[in-house]
């Protein structure tokens, strides 16, 4: 009777484990939102990005120069970045944010946070 008990608890827990796994996963992927655009070639890709609130956006800069993220109502502005640098923002309100480049004012991207 206790090898069937022992057993049983064993099946119970492996069964558990299994049901809880998707809703474990999906927590650590929606607790940690992130987004990434490259700016290469006097240009910033994807030049229009739709985020959700909360998430985090990385600006790499794989050009040969230097190049800044500013947008247009000043709600985030990076430093100079030079070749791999990176800037980041978390995205925590809701609207449009228009950016450009302060060094390249003809380079343009836009936030869209839902």
């Amino acid at each position: 009777m206790k090898q069937i008990n022992w057993i049983s608890c064993i099946a119970a827990s492996i069964v558990l484990v299994l049901v809880a796994l998707p809703t474990v996963e999906k927590s650590i992927a929606a607790g940690s939102p992130a987004e990434e655009v490259k700016i290469d070639n006097f240009s910033f890709t994807p030049a229009t990005l739709t985020v959700k609130a909360g998430t985090q956006i990385t600006w790499t800069n794989a050009d040969d120069i230097p190049h800044t993220v500013v947008s247009d109502d000043q709600a985030f502005k990076s430093k100079v970045l030079d070749t791999d640098e990176k800037f980041t923002f978390t995205a925590s309100k809701p609207g449009t944010y228009p950016y450009f480049c302060s060094i390249h004012p003809k380079m343009t991207g836009k936030v869209v946070v839902e």
